[in-house]
């Protein structure tokens, strides 16, 4: 197939059976997301919420996006921005990986560093002050915009169950990483739709809130909260997962050992947790995982060592 843009890549990523032994013989299916043009899952979101907002008027010819991120949203911002000739200006927390920063600005984007005690609380703050100063601005806020859950349920989840579809296999489990929330939340609700029975899992590292736990610092990237999403259905949620950095890790390395897959920390987070959710549901089940990015962007945190 012949591309005209590249936005007409994003999309339609691997989605690949995992060899690693799982309790009680179940089966792991993993979406391979660094398979898009920006290297995440968040090409989607960048693309559907800047499309829907050309749509809706809130984005013109001359506008200016502006977005709090921890990183991947950012890249996939970035590069739906240009391809639409708008500029984007990203509000990054000092303390994400550097090669994260580096693609942003390699697409276009300026970047406003904040604090990163302040974390990502205080990059919502920056862009929206920085929204009040600069005329014919938009923010996104994927923090709560219905767009970011709604770009997952209209894209990954209906390619997942058309590929197990197609190999005629059954869908039992669904666990993915909750940081703006809309991964998860997107995805639950269409596969709780239109799978019967499905269990569904959050994945949380050590240091985030949702299972009850003290907010502080973790190495795993992309995914934690310091609030709950406003957006976050708990009628969807099944199990909540909390993964320490070392299990994450360890998982890290032994997929680019034993799979050849070069994973980032939020992917051995939720393979951590499927492995979990394996151990609850019946024998032979069949689980399916999102790996949203790839390790080559944290090499600077020294992710495999």
């Amino acid at each position: 197939m012949i591309y005209k843009a590249v936005e007409e890549m994003v999309g339609d990523t691997p989605l690949m059976q995992l060899k690693i032994s799982a309790p009680k013989g179940s089966h792991i299916f993993a979406k391979l997301e660094m398979f898009n043009p920006g290297g995440s899952i968040k090409d989607r979101l960048g693309k559907y919420m800047l499309h829907q907002a050309q749509t809706e008027g809130l984005v013109k010819e001359g506008t200016t996006i502006i977005e709090p991120t921890a990183g991947n949203t950012g890249i996939g911002i970035a590069l739906a921005a240009g391809q639409l000739g708008l500029k984007s200006i990203l509000v990054v927390p000092e303390k994400f990986s550097q090669e994260k920063q580096t693609l942003m600005q390699a697409l276009g984007a300026q970047l406003v560093h904040t604090p990163s005690e302040k974390g990502i609380v205080g990059a919502i703050e920056k862009a929206r002050e920085l929204a009040a100063e600069i005329q014919n601005s938009y923010v996104p806020m994927q923090f709560d915009n219905l767009d970011n859950p709604d770009a997952y349920y209209h894209s990954i989840a209906p390619e997942i169950e058309h590929e197990m579809q197609t190999n005629n296999i059954s869908i039992d489990g669904f666990v993915a990483g909750v940081g703006s929330g809309g991964t998860f939340v997107g995805m639950a609700r269409y596969f709780k739709e239109h799978v019967s029975q499905i269990k569904t899992a959050v994945v949380e590292p050590e240091g985030s809130i949702l299972n009850g736990g003290t907010e502080h610092s973790h190495r795993i990237e992309g995914i934690g909260v310091e609030f709950v999403p406003p957006f976050l259905e708990r009628k969807n949620v099944d199990r909540i997962y909390t993964i320490s950095d070392d299990a994450a890790f360890s998982l890290v390395k032994q997929m680019a050992q034993e799979e050849g897959l070069m994973i980032g920390s939020s992917s051995g987070a939720a393979l951590a947790a499927s492995l979990k959710l394996a151990e609850e549901l019946k024998p032979n089940s069949n689980i399916v995982t999102v790996f949203p990015d790839s390790s080559e962007r944290y090499l600077s945190q020294n992710i495999y060592s």
